[in-house]
C-alpha cells in the first residue's frame, strides 16, 4: 500500500514542479514562495481548528489533527519548517534561472543521498534489484551533466546548478527527517503545523530581505497557477505522510519513487515550455524510469 502512495505522490508532484515553473516565469521567487507557505497553510487551519473546537466532525477520518504536547513536539516541527523552507529556497532559485528538463532530472538523483543515511541511520537494507535502480539514478546525474553543456550550463561553474543541488541535499536531510518525525508522531500534526510555521518565517524573509530591495529585483505579478502550486503540494505531503506513517515503510524507496515526478514534469518542459536538446535529456529520463522499475520489482 505505501508503495502504491508514494507512486501517486509522485504524478502530483510533477504538477506542482509545472505550476512552481509556470509561476517563476519572470516573477520575483520570494514573494512567491510566500503566497505558497500561505495558501498551503490556509488548506491545513481549517482542520486543526475543527479537530480542536468539533473533533467529533473529522476524529476517525484522515484529516483528523491531534492535540500535540506542546513545545515537545512543537521544536520538532520548527526545524522541519526550517530545513524544508530552506530548501524550497534554493530550488525556486535555480529553477527559475534553469530548464524544467534540467532541474527535473536532478531533483530526481535527491533519493540517493536519502538511501546513503538511510543506510548509516535506520539500518534499511536494499535488495539487488534495488541497488539496480539506484545505480541507475546516478549515472543519469552524470549523463545529465553533459545534455546541460550543450545548453552552455557548466555543472560545476553555474551557480544556479549550485542551488538545485544544495536543494537536493536539504531534501534528502528532510525525507530522512521525516521518517525519524512519522515513527514518533502524528502524520497530520507534522503536516498541517509545519505550514503554519512556515507562513512566520516567509514573513520576516519578505519584511527584511526582499521588501526594501523589491524596486530594484525582477517585479511580482500574480499568477493563478501560484494556488496551484499550494494545491498539488499539499496533496502530494499529505499522501508522502501518509505512505510513511505505514510500519514496514522505506523512506529509501519512497524517495526514489517520488521522484518520478520528472516524467510528468519532463513531458511539460517538452511540450509547454519548448525545451531545447530533449533527444539526450530523453535519454536522462529513460535511465531514471528504468531505475523505477527495477525499485518497483525490489519492493515485490
Amino acid at each position: 500500500m505505501w508503495l502504491i502512495l508514494a507512486f501517486c505522490s509522485a504524478a502530483l508532484l510533477g504538477f506542482y514542479d509545472v505550476f512552481k515553473k509556470k509561476s517563476l516565469m519572470n516573477n520575483a521567487v520570494l514573494p512567491v514562495l510566500a503566497l505558497n507557505t500561505v495558501f498551503s497553510s490556509l488548506i491545513f487551519l481549517p482542520l486543526i481548528l475543527i479537530s480542536h473546537f468539533c473533533p467529533e466532525w473529522l476524529q476517525n477520518t484522515l484529516f483528523f489533527v491531534p492535540d500535540t504536547a506542546g513545545w515537545e513536539v512543537h521544536k520538532f516541527i520548527i526545524l522541519k519548517s526550517l530545513i524544508v523552507l530552506s530548501s524550497w529556497a534554493f530550488g525556486y532559485f535555480g529553477m527559475k534561472h534553469l530548464p524544467l528538463t534540467i532541474v527535473g532530472p536532478i531533483n530526481a538523483t535527491r533519493p540517493v543521498m536519502t538511501l546513503v543515511g538511510a543506510l548509516l541511520i535506520f539500518g534499511e537494507r536494499l535488495n539487488l534489484y534495488q541497488w539496480i535502480g539506484v545505480l541507475m539514478a546516478i549515472i543519469s546525474f552524470f549523463m545529465l551533466s553533459r545534455s546541460g553543456k550543450k545548453e552552455g550550463i557548466d555543472f560545476k561553474h553555474n551557480r544556479w546548478i549550485f542551488f538545485v543541488v544544495l536543494a537536493a541535499v536539504l531534501g534528502a536531510v528532510s525525507g530522512l527527517y521525516d521518517k525519524f518525525l512519522m515513527g514518533r508522531f502524528n502524520n497530520m500534526v507534522v503536516q498541517s503545523w509545519y505550514n503554519i510555521y512556515q507562513v512566520f518565517m516567509m514573513g520576516g524573509v519578505l519584511l527584511f530581505l526582499w521588501w526594501p530591495k523589491r524596486k530594484s529585483t525582477t517585479p511580482f505579478r500574480w499568477d493563478w497557477c501560484i494556488i496551484l502550486i499550494s494545491v498539488f503540494l499539499s496533496a502530494a505531503d499529505f499522501v508522502y505522510f501518509y505512505a510513511l506513517s505505514m510500519d514496514d515503510s522505506m523512506i529509501s524507496i519512497v524517495s526514489m519513487v517520488r521522484r518520478g515526478s520528472v516524467i510528468v514534469s519532463f513531458l511539460f518542459g517538452a511540450l509547454i515550455f519548448r525545451e531545447k536538446n530533449l533527444k539526450s535529456k530523453a535519454i536522462d529520463l529513460i535511465l531514471v524510469l528504468i531505475g523505477m522499475f527495477f525499485l518497483y520489482l525490489g519492493s515485490h
